[in-house]
């Protein structure tokens, strides 16, 4: 059995907060209160020459040290997100909407919206967002889908393009020994166009990374006659750094630390639940397996501690990225198992895209799962330092959580997990913070 350690137990127990208590957050109803209106601001011809600068948008990794030479006009920039911005007004009445549906005393408690509900109240305008794919068009940009909450939409192109549509060239960046790409400086658009855009969600493939520590190969004993861990195996290191046993934590093991009841309402915790995965990789699990897969990993987990032998349902946004080695495939096997392994009886959808030269499976899979409204609960183990992210990757989030709540989705994110050096570029957790402290 392959048994992965990672800082997920702040995230399960956050689930079976949710699951135990909130079984009535899945249903979707329309909000009884007047909706935001959405007013064109795009008010001017859009004029190449006059420009803004989406400011903050340059990964402070993409500078002069790092520099290995510019990308061909012909790279593949596939899949980019134009992060959307509403205006005050709108952001007003979300923030008095969502407050009245968290307020007892309201009509509107708990009357989550649906996407389309959500992006025709507090989302861009039809006719702001016609003159922005109209722009991006023009650049030769495909645009693939505008997002049912109307605050993104998701576009494709190549660097050369993007050079002319945004005056940013695309470099290569050596880092750690690793090729990246990224701008290599601040976006422009036009000036006709900034009262309704944020920026790009990205224009690098500088991505999230997995959480998870490899603790290596663990067993179970069945002894019962000897008090011992159920799950030990070896490989953990102490600060002083010698050599120590690990020890696992099992779902029984979890669910008496945290006071897991065995049933709710009569039924095992999840029941009528579902619960949404973020992932950018397969996972070895259903049938057929996945390429390079032995074994079933999420069944194998079940069975050793007697969980359902329930399957998860995988879900792909756009190609299949198949399994990815660095890591994101274990974080992936651990969520799905244990998330199942808290509630057990939930559906567990798995929802996996592929990261591309210019954008984050990551980020594509959360607002899938938000944008089609999939699941009443999200769980997202990847990391990054905030001002990795950007502007841009920053309001991209704000954004999307905002959705997720206003429709009844509680987001749980494993924040922390990568400590306060995760601004630095060195291995998973660098134990110096070299490059100032992360949020």
């Amino acid at each position: 059995m392959r048994f992965n350690s990672s800082k997920m137990l702040g995230v399960a127990l956050a689930l079976i907060i949710l699951i135990t208590c909130s079984a009535n957050l899945s249903a979707q109803t329309a909000a009884t209160s007047a909706p935001a209106t959405s007013v064109a601001r795009v008010t001017q011809a859009v004029n190449d020459s006059n420009r803004v600068t989406l400011k903050g948008n340059t990964h402070p990794l993409a500078n002069g040290k790092n520099e290995a030479g510019m990308a061909p006009d012909s790279l593949p920039m596939e899949r980019m997100l134009l992060v959307l911005k509403r205006s005050p007004d709108q952001q007003a009445a979300l923030k008095a909407f969502m407050e009245s549906q968290q307020s007892k005393s309201s009509p509107n408690f708990h009357q989550w919206l649906t996407p389309d509900q959500f992006g025709q109240q507090y989302g861009v305008s039809d006719s702001d967002i016609q003159a922005v794919t109209a722009w991006l068009q023009t650049h030769g940009f495909t645009v693939n889908r505008v997002a049912a909450g109307k605050m993104l939409i998701e576009f494709s192109g190549t660097a050369g393009q993007v050079h002319e549509a945004f005056q940013t060239q695309i470099h290569k960046y050596t880092v750690k020994g690793q090729d990246h790409w990224a701008n290599a400086g601040d976006p422009t658009i036009p000036a006709a166009l900034a009262p309704v855009i944020t920026g790009v969600n990205t224009l690098n493939n500088f991505h999230k990374r997995a959480m998870i520590h490899n603790r290596g190969v663990f067993s179970r004993s069945g002894d019962s006659a000897e008090a011992k861990p159920l799950v030990t195996g070896t490989g953990c290191t102490t600060i002083s750094g010698n050599s120590t046993p690990c020890f696992g934590v099992g779902p029984a093991d979890f669910a008496t630390i945290y006071n897991v009841p065995p049933t709710v309402g009569g039924a095992a915790p999840g029941t009528g639940q579902t619960i949404a995965i973020v992932g950018d990789s397969e996972i070895c699990t259903g049938s057929p397996l996945p390429a390079g897969c032995t074994t079933d990993d999420v069944q194998n987990f079940r069975k050793i501690f007697n969980l359902p032998a329930t399957t998860p349902q995988i879900i792909l946004d756009g190609p299949d990225p198949g399994l990815n080695q660095n890591g994101d495939e274990l974080e992936g096997d651990l969520d799905v198992e244990y998330s199942g392994a808290v509630a057990p009886n939930a559906q567990i959808l798995f929802v996996i895209a592929e990261d591309t030269e210019s954008a984050d499976g990551i980020d594509l899979a959360a607002e899938h799962i938000i944008d089609y409204n999939l699941a009443p609960v999200m769980s997202e183990s990847f990391g990054q330092c905030e001002a990795f992210l950007g502007s841009s990757g920053n309001e991209f989030y704000s954004d999307l959580w905002q959705q997720a709540a206003a429709q009844g989705i509680t987001v749980i994110i494993s924040a922390g997990d990568n400590g306060s050096a995760a601004c630095d570029s060195s291995d998973l957790f660098p134990s110096v913070a070299e490059n100032g402290l992360n949020v």
